[in-house]
């Protein structure tokens, strides 16, 4: 398996897991995510910068996003939904050197593996709204 895939996958995992817990517990329950999850380095690396990317960019990727779920609000969303969507959004918008094509076609990966039965369309129709968006607009930084 590609060291990338899997590091989306325990990235996916790890924001998942954090959920579930206050913001003050970041450190606890990420160190114990290592500990039950062990991996390279240079995988855990990516997964880490996955994972601190996506919850310090938070709010700008949740708001980018409702604008862009039709007839939803995020906290009806499936939640590993969401966090497929925060995280690929993540590398959309602020990782420069993740082609936006890998990053979306990661994003629905994920979500057949992890989603519901219509989790991967839904993903891909947010995804390609975003992309669209890059594509009108050249600011916004879509790999």
């Amino acid at each position: 398996m590609d060291k990338r895939h899997r590091a989306r996958e325990l990235a996916l995992s790890l924001l998942y897991q954090l959920e579930f817990y206050p913001l003050e517990a970041f450190e606890e329950q990420y160190q114990a995510f290592w500990v039950e999850h062990p991996i390279k380095p240079e995988t855990q690396s990516l997964a880490d910068e996955l994972v601190r990317g996506t919850l310090h960019n938070r709010k700008p990727i949740d708001d980018l996003l409702s604008s862009h779920v039709e007839h939803w609000i995020l906290s009806r969303l499936a939640l590993v939904d969401l966090c497929i969507l925060r995280l690929a959004a993540f590398e959309l918008l602020f990782c420069g050197n993740t082609p936006w094509k890998v990053a979306i076609d990661e994003a629905i990966e994920l979500a057949k593996a992890f989603g519901g039965k219509d989790s991967s369309a839904f993903v891909n129709g947010v995804l390609d709204k975003l992309s669209a968006l890059a594509k009108d607009n050249p600011t916004v930084p879509l790999g």
